[in-house]
């Protein structure tokens, strides 16, 4: 319970995944006509008792605000749970991501998508984050509030409520960070030297050094000429001793 309703619950820190906290979205079940909604999925941790502790009873207060005053006293079987366990499996049947293992996962919607969650930072909760700050993969607290419905079918939703982000997390997008992806690149080499020793005897390429001699240029000082990479001879442009040299022959033109 938070703020005194029994419904609402206000999470422990949770990672969250399938972000749609920007823009609406539409979900890959939707029915005919229906509109895109923001949402977000949460993932807790399996030692986050006090949190699971407060959705199960939230869950049961909206159940019976259903059967009291919307299902005129029967009490419907919940056609699917609304907390997963992230070890186990979808409700297709296939496993859930690595990013589950170890979790409870939950799926939080708006009613429509009118009404767009506030998401702020735990810094500064009066204004609200960028959209480029807001991600799957961060970390945050999370407001819940769960209602009953009698739509067709008769059960319980997970209403979205607010996010305050706690802090940031590896994105779950799919793409990499930069440092992950340059980790280990940059590291120093000796001046001077056109080629380092890299991974297993490997040629590290040493940018902005001298580049190191090239076995059998050695009858040619570096006088600034162009070499022929193919016949290793002189290129036209510079002169050698007064005399122009063929790009193609590498002979005295």
């Amino acid at each position: 319970m938070y703020q005194n309703i029994p419904t609402k619950v206000l999470t422990g820190e949770v990672r969250l995944s399938y972000c749609h906290l920007n823009e609406p979205s539409l979900r890959k079940d939707a029915a005919p006509g229906e509109k895109p909604r923001y949402s977000v999925t949460l993932l807790i941790p399996k030692t986050d008792v006090a949190t699971k502790a407060d959705i199960d009873s939230a869950i049961k207060a909206a159940y019976e605000d259903g059967v009291a005053n919307k299902w005129k006293g029967l009490r419907p079987e919940m056609a699917s749970p609304l907390i997963w366990d992230g070890d186990g499996r979808r409700k297709g049947g296939d496993e859930f991501g690595p990013e589950c293992k170890g979790h409870w996962v939950i799926t939080a919607n708006t009613p429509d998508n009118t009404r767009k969650p506030q998401v702020v930072d735990i810094s500064n909760i009066n204004v609200e984050l960028a959209p480029k700050d807001v991600y799957s993969g961060m970390y945050a607290r999370v407001t819940l509030n769960f209602f009953s419905y009698s739509r067709g079918n008769k059960g319980v939703g997970c209403g979205l409520g607010n996010v305050m982000k706690t802090r940031d997390g590896e994105p779950l997008s799919g793409g990499a960070s930069a440092a992950s992806d340059f980790d280990g690149i940059g590291q120093a080499v000796a001046p001077g030297i056109g080629f380092g020793a890299g991974p297993q005897g490997t040629a590290t390429p040493n940018y902005g050094g001298a580049m190191a001699a090239t076995p059998g240029q050695t009858g040619y000082q570096n006088t600034g000429m162009n070499i022929n990479p193919i016949t290793g001879q002189p290129m036209g442009g510079p002169q050698m001793s007064g005399v122009q040299i063929n790009p193609i022959t590498g002979q005295p033109m």
